[in-house]
């Protein structure tokens, strides 16, 4: 059975200033890299078959940390690209809740009703994540093997969404996530468990 390790990447100045980083290319911190340094130690033991990571920096740089040190290379999916915010790209979590509460707490309670102006629609996203998911699938569904996929909040939380089929969760509160990882087993068409 295939099992997703699904990695949100280390920390950036947008997520320890409370900004939304949407697909703005923000690389990792001190902290961040020490973060992917971290989780590279955590999961060196694992067997991993393939790495696979969204197109942004901190992506990018935290599925560099461990190809080298699997010794692996990694796969850029432009189908793994962080939700598009839109105009609520670059600000603080804080100024849209400020600014805009009732599209504050609706994104909180219902956010497949809410598309960020200029953005993108959670169904958008979700279509991306099934088509990335599909690939993947396709790729090593006959192996019993351990695959990483690197993806920043709050694309990482429709990912886990779509595999376990629950709930996205606060995504507000998912976008200020970053640094750390789980294990999902995954079987296409079927929900299986988080390990």
């Amino acid at each position: 059975m295939l099992r997703i390790v699904l990695v949100r990447p280390g920390q950036t100045e947008y997520d320890f200033q409370g900004r939304i980083r949407s697909r703005l290319a923000v690389p990792l911190t001190e902290e961040g890299t020490r973060q992917a340094s971290e989780m590279v130690q955590q999961l060196q033991a694992l067997s991993v078959e393939a790495i696979y990571c969204g197109p942004c920096q901190a992506c990018l740089q935290t599925a560099e940390a461990f190809a080298r040190a699997l010794g692996k290379r990694f796969k850029q999916m432009d189908c793994l690209a962080n939700l598009n915010a839109g105009l609520w790209q670059g600000k603080l979590i804080t100024e849209v809740k400020q600014n805009q509460p009732t599209v504050y707490r609706l994104w909180q309670e219902n956010p497949e009703a809410v598309c960020p102006p200029q953005g993108e629609t959670l169904g958008e996203v979700r279509l991306r994540v099934q088509n990335a998911l599909d690939k993947i699938w396709k790729k090593h569904q006959k192996g019993d093997g351990n695959v990483i996929v690197v993806a920043p909040e709050p694309l990482a939380s429709i990912i886990r969404s779509e595999i376990l089929q629950t709930d996205f969760g606060d995504l507000w509160q998912a976008e200020r996530r970053c640094g750390w990882w789980e294990l999902i087993q995954y079987e296409k068409n079927s929900v299986v468990s988080k390990v």
